[in-house]
């Protein structure tokens, strides 16, 4: 066979790879076969799924960083979505005790178990949603004076807050019906309603916040008004595809009414995953909290936006590293526990892979990139130092993401669940703390006190794995 062959197969089989991977396909095998090919058809629409998430925030900052009291306004963003956090924390939670029992029926091959399993979450999605949007309506002024901003800064942004919090279940379906489709191995379909739901934002956001035509200038209102109608329209998608679709999942509408058995089955897989990311989301709020304290309305607005684009590169890399959840799940399932172990080491080669690129290029290029999406000189220098400051962690990310992933994906969610408790409270936050307060750091003791947490995680982490617990839980 000649090198001219061989490069043209080689080709047409990444090719076909590729195409399988962005179009879906639920007939594959994730329990046999190439555990590379499984990995990838699972990361690529994974990881571009993740990037539409993160892109959400960004086009609100870029667009709402160049209204005028742009610091309010980067303020208000940054700080409502360090809020939101603790709403993502929920989604995560049941979206990743869906994804693990329908990962773990589809290993046993019985898709209508992983189909009604999948439904009462959503069940539970909808209850939680009701109270979280009243709640966040109500105060949304408080919340923002709560976070550390000015009296100012707050009464400029809180309508923004209200729309944002208020519109809850479309950010908790968005998450978990994704979550559901991932453990069946459908996460083409995740990825294309965020890409649906993204486009409608960045269509949207000038639109609404500059004004076009007889559509008068919103400014920050109009950037909640966007991105809640764009995450409302990948919701419909989504739905639609649950119900009509072609997939093993075969839902039905009888699957919605309550079988208080299986959402307990539910709860107590999810409980423990809610709080795990509760806990890292109320240790982000904190610092946040403490940066706004120490650093004024130009240092929060610089951390805010500094945060925004770090998200930007990690999520992808949390995208990546949720194959690792589908793959031990299903894997799992279906007893292949050694293959569920180099699912694991595969994905995590790739997910250091990536993150020590995204190093690199924020390292070398963090301020050309803040100054994309600011024109405030102070809020730029405190952005640039803080980016450049918690990347140095990244690949540290990138390591723990695959165990948390692997962790809740086996059902065991208790185990990543006390190493955040230990983590985040009990190490980062009084490690902040600590150098913004006692040795006078400001903001920048709270930049540095983030890597080091993650990094300390991150090795816990690979403790548990290697003590095995996670592959004799059951769900």
């Amino acid at each position: 066979m000649t090198e001219t062959t061989i490069q043209k197969n080689l080709f047409s089989k990444i090719y076909t790879t590729l195409k399988q991977a962005l179009q879906g396909d639920e007939s594959f095998d994730y329990t046999a076969g190439s555990i590379k090919k499984a990995v990838i058809l699972l990361a690529i629409p994974m990881v571009l799924e993740m990037m539409m998430e993160s892109v959400f925030a960004l086009v609100d900052l870029y667009f709402v960083g160049h209204l005028e009291h742009s610091s309010f306004a980067i303020q208000t963003v940054g700080l409502t979505e360090s809020v939101l956090t603790i709403i993502y924390s929920i989604d995560i939670g049941l979206s990743m005790a869906a994804t693990a029992v329908v990962a773990r029926r589809i290993g046993e091959k019985d898709p209508v178990a992983a189909a009604k399993a999948g439904m009462q979450a959503i069940v539970i999605a909808f209850v939680l949603s009701v109270f979280l949007s009243i709640f966040g309506i109500i105060y949304a002024k408080d919340i923002l004076l709560l976070m550390g901003a000015s009296a100012d800064a707050a009464e400029h942004g809180f309508r923004y807050t209200q729309i944002m919090i208020g519109s809850s279940l479309s950010i908790t379906l968005l998450f978990l019906i994704n979550g559901i489709f991932r453990g069946a191995g459908n996460a083409a379909i995740a990825m294309k309603s965020l890409w649906i739901a993204n486009i409608c934002n960045i269509i949207l956001c000038p639109i609404l916040i500059n004004g076009f035509a007889e559509i008068p200038a919103l400014g920050l209102l109009g950037a909640a008004i966007a991105t809640t109608t764009g995450r409302s329209i990948g919701v419909l998608y989504q739905i639609y595809h649950l119900f009509y679709g072609n997939g093993v999942l075969k839902i039905k509408m009888s699957y919605l009414l309550p079988d208080f058995k299986q959402i307990n089955a539910l709860v107590k897989i999810a409980a423990p995953g809610v709080l795990q990311f509760v806990i890292a989301s109320c240790s982000w709020i904190f610092l946040a909290q403490l940066v706004a304290t120490t650093g004024g309305d130009h240092g929060s607005a610089g951390y805010q936006t500094a945060l925004r684009i770090m998200m930007f590169f990690i999520l992808p890399a949390w995208g990546l590293s949720n194959a690792a959840a589908t793959l031990v799940g299903q894997n799992l399932g279906a007893k292949q526990i050694e293959r569920a172990e180099k699912s694991v080491y595969t994905t995590a080669k790739y997910n250091v892979i990536f993150m020590a690129t995204i190093m690199i290029i924020t390292l070398c290029f963090g301020e050309y990139i803040i100054s994309f999406f600011t024109n405030d000189e102070m809020v730029k220098t405190i952005a640039v130092e803080a980016l450049q400051i918690m990347s140095i962690g990244f690949i540290f990310y990138g390591i723990g993401m695959v165990l948390i992933n692997t962790f809740n994906g086996a059902g065991d969610t208790w185990t990543p669940t006390g190493i955040n408790f230990f983590g985040f409270w009990l190490f980062q936050i009084p490690l902040a703390f600590v150098l913004a307060k006692h040795f006078n750091m400001g903001p920048k003791g709270v930049f540095i006190a983030i890597p080091v947490a993650e990094t300390a995680i991150t090795l816990a982490g690979i403790f548990f794995y290697k003590k095995g617990k996670w592959k004799r839980v059951q769900v």
